[in-house]
């Protein structure tokens, strides 16, 4: 055995199965054809050896992390140039992920864990794009002249730490730079739930204590730099102590989880409650939390100062009577199982085009972006059935703390109905129509500053 310190590379290709059902003859002669007149070339040329290979992918070692990343963006480029001519469903395409450690050679193979976090980061990647640590970008980042974006902590399996990942894809601009900043103040922590599940909790902000329950899809370091959930969390910390986390089964939280549920996902709202020492605050939820912070409210009303709803409902999609709304769940839990990952962005924009109609097109890329790297396929589709089988009417019945629901007119996600008839079961709450068609709410519209200016003033006066 021999140890020593390497840049790995681990690659894949994009849909191999499907395109070995489609022509498997075809694309065995491309992809050798793309190995011998492409990537062994660019491998060898950046001083690369070959570790091994599957049928569609491959681990490589380099002496150096600007040589295996040269080599990566390299053969991206050239896959570019090579595929164009094919269509969308048969083109070629790869993943890289990019890591460097202290690595063991054994007997033709190479073991450590700084493989394994390149396998990860490979998976992570965005088709035809290239994923690189944190490490292997701050060593190439004044030798290479490539545009990389801050895809923010990720969870790698069998990894402990988070792993900060950055990404190069062929049309990554320079001039697609980050909205806002993670706040230096962001302080990132763990916990662990009853059952065993390491949960990420972040606090930023000074002033009152304001808990926020997941939603849809959360990453507590890149939502920061969402063009649509960067200036959102902004105005939420301006006066209080924000306090939320990522739910299990994405962002930094553990991944491969049981239990995913709705009565697992209020018990971890207790969780992070507990470790972050919360005694009396306000409570903030946003579509599905909206029902995960309804129960906790009615379970522990001790704790709950007071509710704020954006875009809430106490029936899930499949619990309204409505055949409409079954059809919009089962095309979303097919668009989920059938491309998440895919590099069509069809697919992803079909939440997109639901959660933020109204949002510019940078806004709607980062919000695309970040339900990519905040889960995957799988877990996905469990938290879309758990939000549709949701149902709290009667716990919302059950209410006793002050109670502020807002919700936009055009809302093409939860119907306005579902949000007023919320506010009907909740006893003396507030309800406030928001102008527009947004589900999240985006900073440059009417629905944003107005939102602000209730939530303000609502939690002004219970603060204290």
């Amino acid at each position: 055995m021999e140890r020593r310190l390497a840049a790995i590379l681990a690659t894949d290709m994009v849909g191999y199965s499907r395109l070995m059902e489609a022509d498997q003859s075809g694309t065995i002669s491309r992809q050798k054809a793309h190995r011998r007149e492409l990537i062994d070339p660019e491998i060898e040329r950046n001083r690369g050896a070959i570790i091994k290979t599957t049928g569609d992918g491959l681990l490589v070692v380099f002496p150096s992390a600007t040589d295996a990343v040269r080599a990566a963006i390299d053969i991206q480029r050239g896959m570019v140039r090579r595929e164009r001519e094919s269509t969308e469903e048969t083109r070629i395409r790869y993943r890289v992920g990019i890591n460097v450690g202290d690595v063991v050679f054994d007997e033709g193979d190479v073991f450590g864990g700084a493989v394994n976090v390149a396998s990860r980061l490979e998976s992570m990647s965005e088709p035809g794009g290239v994923c690189v640590s944190d490490v292997i970008y701050h060593l190439v980042e004044d030798s290479l002249d490539e545009p990389f974006k801050n895809l923010g902590s990720q969870r790698v399996k069998n990894i402990t730490r988070p792993v900060l990942v950055w990404q190069w894809t062929p049309d990554t601009d320079f001039g697609d730079v980050d909205v806002v900043e993670t706040p230096l103040n962001q302080r990132v922590q763990f916990c662990i739930a009853p059952d065993g599940v390491q949960i990420a909790y972040a606090r930023v902000g000074e002033g009152p204590p304001l808990l926020k329950a997941p939603n849809w899809l959360n990453h507590i370091e890149y939502e920061w730099r969402s063009a649509v959930w960067g200036p959102f969390l902004a105005g939420l910390a301006k006066n209080h102590e924000l306090v939320r986390f990522d739910q299990r089964g994405g962002g930094l939280s553990d991944w491969e989880v049981e239990d995913i549920s709705e009565a697992a996902m209020v018990s971890d709202m207790a969780t992070v409650v507990e470790a972050a020492k919360l005694e009396h605050f306000a409570l903030f939820g946003v579509s599905q939390g909206c029902s995960f912070s309804i129960r906790y409210a009615v379970e522990h009303p001790e704790k709950v100062r007071c509710l704020v709803l954006l875009g809430g409902f106490a029936r899930g999609a499949l619990n309204r009577s409505s055949r409409e709304q079954e059809k919009l769940f089962e095309a979303s839990q097919t668009m989920i199982t059938e491309g998440w990952g895919s590099k069509n962005p069809v697919y992803r924009q079909f939440f997109t085009a639901g959660f933020i109609p109204d949002a510019t097109s940078a806004q709607k890329s980062g919000f695309d972006e970040l339900q990519r790297v905040s889960v995957g396929p799988d877990n996905l589709a469990r938290i879309n059935r758990m939000n549709a089988l949701v149902d709290t009417t009667e716990l919302a019945r059950r209410l006793r703390v002050p109670t502020l629901v807002l919700h936009s007119e055009g809302d093409r996600r939860v119907p306005l109905e579902e949000g007023r008839r919320l506010a009907a079961l909740i006893p003396d709450a507030r309800f406030v129509a928001l102008k527009g068609n947004n589900h999240a709410l985006v900073e440059g519209t009417p629905s944003f500053d107005r939102f602000f200016e209730e939530v303000h003033a609502f939690l002004k006066e219970h603060d204290s």
